[in-house]
């Protein structure tokens, strides 16, 4: 992949030194290479968006759905106990492996989950105050709203601003430990919240 502003990772804690050239690990803000695959996605969203195809609404609702659920319950309950107890110099080398691909993955994701989720409530008519369904869906779209706020307001900016601080000459440690704290959190928040859209989904969906 491309470098976007390239660091060593062994800098990341204060007073580190640098690493052996042949041993450092840089930092991407964006991998460049997934960028055709976003593309392909987002191509085949407004594809299925434009046509009001039931199955490929379906298929984009429900699978970016699933990866939005299982990171944000990975990251909440799984992740961040571990990554707490990793040492400083684990923890950058994990974060500048990871955190890059997040900035392509989430946003996708949660793009994917609305517009199609959106697009499939006006084809089944969900959305009509005369549906059976219609509380339920209103439901749904105010837990995902909140957790799309937090997802590209709060997370996606912190994984940014990690990234940014690891590409610095002298990356400061200890800001970098604080916003890896802001991302697990309200990861975990979201993740929480997931549980509540799983009820609603299934609720639906019988």
């Amino acid at each position: 992949m491309a470098d976007v502003g390239a660091t060593p990772l062994a800098e990341v804690s204060a007073g580190a030194r640098h690493a052996p050239p042949d041993s450092a690990v840089r930092v991407k803000i964006v991998p460049v290479r997934g960028l055709p695959l976003v593309g392909a996605v987002l191509v085949g969203l407004v594809w299925a968006i434009a046509a009001n195809a039931l199955w490929a609404l379906d298929f984009f609702h429900v699978v970016a759905g699933a990866v939005w659920t299982v990171l944000d319950l990975f990251l909440g309950f799984v992740l961040g106990p571990t990554l707490g107890r990793l040492s400083i110099p684990a923890r950058g080398e994990f974060t500048a492996r990871f955190m890059p691909k997040m900035v392509l993955i989430m946003p996708t994701a949660v793009v994917c989950t609305l517009a199609a989720g959106w697009q499939l409530a006006l084809h089944l008519g969900n959305v009509l105050a005369s549906s059976p369904n219609h509380g339920w869906v209103v439901a749904s779209m105010v837990v995902v709203a909140v957790m799309a706020v937090i997802a590209l307001g709060i997370l996606e900016p912190a994984n940014i601003a990690v990234l940014f601080e690891m590409r610095k000459p002298r990356p400061n440690g200890e800001v970098i430990a604080r916003l890896m704290r802001r991302f697990i959190f309200t990861a975990g928040i979201t993740g929480a919240m997931q549980v509540a859209t799983l009820v609603i989904m299934t609720r639906l969906a019988t």
